[in-house]
């Protein structure tokens, strides 16, 4: 703990735990790269199915 007012807490990731970032990174980034195509995929799910109530 830090001696401010008020108090100030400092958090870090253990090694373990940052080992896992890069995961992490990818997984996030994975759908921002392949929208386009996840997209499309919805779409003809939905032309597939017009009386299907889930959108």
């Amino acid at each position: 703990m830090c001696p401010t007012v008020p108090a100030q807490v400092d958090y870090r990731l253990t090694y373990a735990g940052a080992s896992l970032t890069h995961l992490v990174e990818a997984l996030a980034d994975w759908p921002l790269t392949h929208r386009a195509v996840i997209t499309e995929a919805h779409d003809a799910y939905d032309r597939r199915r017009p009386d299907h109530d889930i959108r």
